[in-house]
């Protein structure tokens, strides 16, 4: 009898390790980019051109109506497609795209 009961409390123990192990294990590191908002206005020929062929080649119907950097050198680009819709884009001075 006394080895059932050790072998019960034996085994409780034992999970409850397993459990509060794997809670551990489950804490992954992000990194997040974020833009900041203090950009400025800048006319849309002053793009660096990294960023004018981004927007060529990932939007080729895109117009850039407005053009803004900020001191992290991030622009946000506001633009319309052909068929009406516009948005904002964001971009770091090597013309990769940043969310936002």
């Amino acid at each position: 009898m006394k080895k059932l009961i050790f072998a019960a409390a034996f085994s409780l123990v034992g999970l409850t390790a397993f459990a509060q192990e794997a809670d551990e294990s489950q804490a992954d590191a992000t990194e997040v980019v974020v833009a900041q908002d203090d950009f400025a206005e800048i006319a849309t020929s002053e793009l660096p051109e990294a960023v004018a062929t981004a927007v060529t080649k990932n939007y080729p119907t895109a117009t850039i109506n407005k053009a803004y950097v900020n001191e992290a050198q991030q622009y946000k680009l506001e633009v319309s497609l052909e068929d009406g819709t516009s948005g904002t884009l964001y971009a770091d001075a090597e013309g990769n795209w940043i969310e936002k």
